[in-house]
């Protein structure tokens, strides 16, 4: 019998998720580790060698290190829930003229219902991952995510989205340890390769990082649909012709493939006319953004304007200054300063100090 239960872990085969494994192993739990097969290069159209965590090295580095220490691995198959719902997402945004999030889509809909599905039928009380973030219990009951100890690894943003629910029952190990604790670990597990093993910043689905090239590969003669559209300034004049309304993103400068005699950046996207708005740094400039599709984290609502909330407008964004006001299932956000770059479609997350306040989907 376990001293604390037994926990299904997340292992994707990296040194994080592997770490996290011994770590609960060690701490006394029965560990059962589970690969997510989430993707599969063959129909990604790209030439790329496959890497990451779908990988057949990958899925084999999970299941040699659960051998070596004793605990049983299983690969569970989600492409097909994986794809209808993250992958279609993704294009789908872009067709709309937005900037998918895609890690949080996933996080939120497939890969913890994924796991807590599957750890009901093993008999599993918790679940981990090697996420490198915090939880803990209030007094009213509620779940808190909080920021990770490693400021540069945190990954707090990308969990804004997970439930109350599926919050009670997971575990996040690595939270109160730096990245460099977790490769000296496992060094000092043996585990020098794994140690070494290098992180992967892409799209896991994307893995030459070229969204455009995957964009054409499953949408049918994309870039002769859309191929031809104008340049507009924010005068409505047009200053260019474009390859495609989705081949750009809020805030880009490089790549426009014209010159303009001085830094332009896309300020905004309009599908419906294949128009693509361009101007200078400092059009790209807002005070106000308005958020959909909100989960709270540390409290049920929020009644009143809540001020000195720093949000985060993408994932490295080292966050601004706001005050945030709830309208039903929106949140309206105005900031002490202008911020730049407001990308519809990225995730606006919300912070109290390094408690999750909650976020959503930027309109």
């Amino acid at each position: 019998m376990s001293k604390h239960g037994r926990i299904l872990v997340a292992m994707s085969g990296g040194v994080d998720s592997s770490v996290a494994s011994v770590m609960l192993h060690e701490q006394g739990y029965e560990v059962i580790g589970l690969t997510m097969k989430t993707w599969d290069y063959a129909t990604s159209g790209t030439n790329s060698k496959e890497t990451g965590c779908c990988s057949l090295d990958s899925i084999n580095d999970a299941r040699t290190l659960a051998v070596n220490y004793g605990f049983p691995h299983y690969i569970l198959d989600i492409r097909d829930e994986f794809g209808d719902f993250v992958i279609d997402n993704f294009v789908d945004e872009y067709l709309a003229g937005r900037t998918p999030n895609p890690c949080v889509l996933c996080n939120t809909y497939i890969k913890w219902e994924a796991l807590l599905k599957r750890a009901d039928k093993l008999d599993c009380e918790f679940i981990a991952t090697g996420h490198y973030a915090n939880i803990r219990q209030q007094d009213s009951g509620r779940y808190v995510i909080s920021k990770g100890k490693d400021e540069n690894k945190d990954q707090s943003y990308v969990l804004w989205g997970v439930s109350q629910e599926n919050l009670a029952r997971t575990k996040f190990p690595l939270g109160s340890f730096a990245k460099s604790e977790i490769r000296q670990m496992a060094l000092d597990m043996g585990q020098e390769e794994l140690a070494k093993k290098s992180e992967s910043y892409e799209i896991c689905f994307v893995p030459d990082n070229d969204y455009r090239a995957f964009l054409k590969h499953k949408v049918e003669d994309l870039e002769d649909r859309v191929a031809g559209g104008n340049f507009v300034n924010s005068q409505g004049m047009v200053i260019g012709q474009h390859k495609g309304y989705p081949f750009y993103t809020i805030g880009q400068r490089k790549g426009l493939g014209v010159a303009f005699g001085e830094p332009m950046f896309v300020t905004q996207i309009l599908p419906e006319s294949n128009t693509v708005v361009l101007g200078r740094a400092d059009e790209l400039e807002r005070r106000e953004a308005m958020v959909r599709n909100v989960n709270l984290i540390k409290y049920d609502n929020i009644n009143e304007p809540l001020d000195n909330v720093v949000t985060k407008i993408r994932y490295k964004d080292a966050g601004s200054l706001s005050t945030i006001v709830q309208e039903k299932d929106n949140m309206r956000v105005v900031f002490d300063h202008a911020v730049s770059a407001i990308a519809p479609g990225q995730s606006a997350v919300f912070y109290e100090g390094n408690d999750l306040l909650g976020g959503g989907f930027l309109v």
